[in-house]
């Protein structure tokens, strides 16, 4: 502490050496048990699946429409899998749709912002009024919002029931792929999603473009062992980001307050106590 300098100095040097491509780092290990769910990585950089990973996959592929694929997994389209909504925009001219809104209303914009993809607010509220225009109503808590133009792939979940506007082709997931992946295969096949739009003054992915999209079904195992092992990541995501909006809000909160002396520490204190933080 009395020699800040040289400490900042060590600190550099030590990033310096790491970054050098003569002395490589090893992968840093997982933290313990961690290793035995997930995998290993070993000093050559290649992965290494635990067994009880690797017994989930069938050892054997079996012929279909298109091709090869294992065993007990088939070939399906995504508007198969998913029911895909559109939203639209009530007129803005109406006051009745949009002042004292309690309902979120997305837009692209909403996503655009987004550090990681879960949504759990929009900038714009609609009232009953406002809803009642839109075909594809309150769209629930656990949908995938996918941007369909200007510009196509901004992707999230709601976390909050939202309606949305018409730059949006969303996805319920009321069937057997959970969430998750249908957002992760979003974000792999993006160049397919893209390749299938059309536009003359900017691309857009209808949903009647979108829905032919083809896409692997895996096997009910593998599924249920994916959401398992890949939920509670997601889980904590969501919790994370809660927890990062709570306490942007109170500093926007409570810092002008100190900083012009309309509160003190000690009251900014039991105001975070009070709140559980």
């Amino acid at each position: 502490m009395q020699q800040t300098e040289a400490v900042l100095e060590a600190i550099f040097q030590a990033i310096v050496e790491q970054r050098s491509p003569s002395s490589p780092s090893p992968p840093a290990p997982l933290p313990e048990g961690e290793g035995e769910l997930w995998g290993t990585l070993d000093a050559d950089g290649v992965w290494h699946w635990p067994q009880h990973i690797l017994d989930l996959f069938p050892d054997r592929l079996v012929e279909s429409e298109l091709g090869e694929i294992p065993e007990g997994w088939r070939h399906s389209t995504i508007g198969e899998e998913v029911t895909v909504c559109v939203g639209s925009t009530p007129s803005t001219k109406e006051p009745e749709f949009w002042e004292g809104g309690q309902h979120c209303w997305a837009t692209p914009k909403d996503l655009s912002a987004l550090k990681f993809p879960v949504l759990l607010d929009t900038d714009r509220k609609i009232t009953d009024a406002g809803l009642a225009k839109i075909s594809s109503g309150l769209l629930p808590v656990g949908t995938v919002l996918l941007s369909s133009r200007a510009p196509i792939g901004y992707l999230a979940i709601a976390e909050v029931p939202t309606a949305i506007n018409q730059g949006f082709i969303a996805m319920k997931c009321d069937g057997t792929l959970p969430n998750v992946f249908v957002l992760l295969w979003c974000k792999e096949n993006m160049d397919a999603i893209v390749g299938n739009a059309n536009g003359l003054t900017f691309l857009e992915i209808s949903k009647s473009n979108f829905r032919p999209l083809r896409i692997v079904v895996l096997s009910d195992q593998v599924l249920t062992n994916f959401t398992k092992m890949v939920g509670p990541l997601y889980r904590q995501l969501v919790e994370n980001e809660r927890e990062s909006r709570t306490l942007a809000h109170l500093r926007d909160t409570l810092l002008p307050k100190l900083i012009f002396g309309k509160l003190r520490v000690k009251d900014a204190e039991d105001f975070v106590t009070e709140r559980g933080l």
